[in-house]
């Protein structure tokens, strides 16, 4: 896993992309008046067949590139054109994107030049309209509720993150897990009863959890000893996720959410990471990375059998934690 800007960030090479602070001791890794303008022109030349389009719902995720190292959001088509930028703060970076339900706000993570994490944010689909949700200074991971009331998210606690989930507003935050371990990267179940998340351990390894809201009983998907990260649950009631296997690279995995029916869908001599379910759960987009951290990361689809994997960003770029639209 890698060690990225102080925020939990999933690589698969195990060196540190950038040197910035991490947030907690263990092994694993993912994770000031300033104006978003407005975006760029939407364009979208040049379909690239991409699988399971879905439509005409966009795509957001974060870039930064060597003549840009902060980072900001980007939308593309799912059939690929230019990128439409949301975001334009020289001094702080925005990572983490997440839609909310009606494809309204986006939610994400804003930190600045000394890696320190200023909290969870939202804004309009144009970059607009920002708002701050209180009492998420220093949290990561934010993922939208599928009724589109609730935020969960990860967030220090001591040395470590668990899970919390709070209104959109900030209110009731709740601490949802008490571990020695890192909880991180939550995301929601269809009918918004449950949360997946990664659970990283001092050992360096990462299983995917389940948590029931109502009871806070919690249950393992994936066995110990894995190296399991950034879970996504579809509307199919699959959940794909990122394993750093056998081979030594990070290949994408379909389970469902009882553990069964585990199985690979790609096996590329690459790195392939933060995966995100279309609207139909016919696709996924993924971020792919070679084997060095200089090597340009772009954004891929593939269907969920694992068949027809397509660029979509081609640019020398870092392009990563991609959330495709509701």
């Amino acid at each position: 896993m890698e060690r990225t800007r102080g925020i939990r960030r999933t690589g698969a090479n195990g060196a540190a992309r950038r040197g910035w602070a991490v947030v907690t001791a263990t092994a694993t890794a993912m994770a000031a008046s300033l104006t978003l303008g407005a975006a760029g022109a939407a364009g979208a030349a040049g379909a690239v067949g991409a699988p399971g389009a879905a439509g005409d719902h966009p795509i957001v995720f974060a870039r930064y590139t060597a003549a840009a190292p902060t980072e900001d959001l980007y939308t593309i088509s799912p059939s690929g054109g230019t990128t439409a930028k949301l975001t334009h703060t020289p001094a702080v970076s925005e990572v983490m994107p997440s839609w909310s339900p009606d494809g309204k706000r986006v939610a994400f993570v804003r930190y600045g030049s000394g890696g320190a994490i200023d909290g969870i944010w939202t804004m309009n689909t144009t970059g607009g309209d920002l708002k701050a949700v209180p009492g998420t200074k220093g949290a990561s991971d934010p993922a939208w509720s599928p009724d589109g009331k609730r935020i969960a998210y990860a967030k220090p606690v001591g040395t470590q993150r668990e899970i919390y989930v709070a209104g959109v507003d900030g209110a009731h935050a709740t601490r949802l897990t008490h571990t020695a371990a890192d909880d991180l990267h939550p995301t929601w179940s269809p009918d918004g009863r449950y949360l997946a998340f990664n659970r990283a351990d001092a050992g360096g390894h990462s299983r995917v959890m389940k948590i029931r809201l109502s009871t806070l009983a919690q249950t393992a998907v994936t066995g110990p000893g894995s190296h399991d990260w950034t879970p996504d649950w579809s509307h199919g009631d699959r959940i794909a996720f990122s394993r750093v296997d056998s081979s030594g690279f990070a290949h994408l995995y379909l389970v469902r959410p009882d553990g069964t029916g585990l199985h690979r869908i790609t096996a590329a001599r690459a790195n392939d990471k933060n995966p995100s379910w279309s609207p139909d759960g016919h696709s996924l987009v993924f971020t792919r990375g070679g084997v060095d951290d200089a090597d340009p990361e772009h954004l891929y689809l593939v269907r969920a059998d694992g068949t027809a994997p397509t660029e979509l960003t081609k640019t020398d770029s870092h392009d990563l934690e991609a959330d495709w639209r509701p």
